[in-house]
């Protein structure tokens, strides 16, 4: 089985590492082509444009945001490449709005369309610790589930390709939600002069007692970042397609709103560059504890 990846960041770089540790024939392209040459070195084919990568069975890709799967994809003449019944894996955070546009170019050229947006930061992709939600026709998803297991764990949604990103979306809403409670929380423990490591510790070891209460509540304990810096660009735009969503189904969502009041509210103190639960942390406590 012939493999691609297409998008070589923070998230894909790890992913075809592991892809190529797992024996898979691999090919990788990337917009900017010196990316790949350190997956050349060990091994990888590199493809001249996107239209040749998706000349492999299965191609998987970890593009930014909306915007760049439209350039790459729909924009451009990717898709072109793909013989009839090749598999396509979207492992990244998107609208329902561009997976119905993809799903529809898919189906009208014969390509097949799986979703599979990841749970996890690069470190978690470098050990091969990914958590996906994977959905699609099982005639579908069937193939490619081999792939995928070489990066993580897999969590079959359903047959509809939008719940997978859909539960991306939510999840990476609740990871927010869960961050700003313990922003706010630790900065209740610190006004009375407390230290919010053992606080921290008690609640993410009992009642919250998981990975994200686990390494975002001693971030936000610490003041030291879990890994490197991811910036706010990312959560701004998943709080953004979380409200996108409600407005589209007729929901309120008012935690949401106020995730993304807030998360406006860091930038606008200069916190655009640090890890989300390092600035939302640092708007709790006050300009004055900063």
């Amino acid at each position: 089985m012939k493999v691609s990846v297409i998008g070589l960041g923070a998230m894909g770089s790890h992913i075809a590492a592991n892809l190529l540790d797992a024996g898979y024939d691999l090919t990788v392209w990337n917009r900017t082509a010196a990316s790949t040459d350190g997956l050349v070195e060990a091994g990888a084919a590199r493809a001249e444009s996107a239209r040749d990568a998706f000349g492999c069975d299965v191609v998987l890709t970890t593009l930014f945001d909306d915007a760049a799967i439209r350039t790459v994809l729909l924009d451009g003449e990717a898709l072109a490449g793909a013989a009839e019944g090749t598999i396509h894996v979207c492992m990244s955070t998107i609208s329902t709005e561009l997976v119905d546009d993809l799903i529809e170019v898919h189906r009208s050229r014969g390509i097949r369309y799986v979703a599979a947006p990841m749970f996890g930061r690069a470190d978690m992709a470098a050990a091969a610790k990914l958590n996906m939600a994977m959905a699609g026709a099982p005639e579908d998803v069937e193939p490619a589930e081999p792939v995928l297991s070489a990066l993580g764990q897999i969590w079959l949604i359903g047959k509809d390709p939008r719940l997978g990103h859909l539960s991306k979306i939510a999840g990476n809403f609740m990871i927010g939600c869960a961050i700003e409670t313990m922003a706010e929380s630790t900065a209740l423990i610190e006004s009375r002069g407390g230290d919010p490591a053992p606080f921290i510790s008690m609640l993410s070891e009992t009642l919250f007692a998981s990975p994200v209460y686990k390494s975002y509540g001693a971030a936000i304990a610490s003041g030291e970042s879990p890994g490197a810096p991811s910036g706010l660009k990312l959560p701004q735009k998943d709080v953004g397609l979380t409200l996108k969503e409600g407005r589209t189904t007729g929901l309120s969502l008012p935690l949401a709103e106020l995730l993304q009041d807030r998360l406006q509210t860091a930038e606008n103190e200069s916190l655009m560059d640090e890890d989300w639960s390092i600035a939302l942390a640092k708007l709790a406590k006050g300009p004055h504890q900063r």
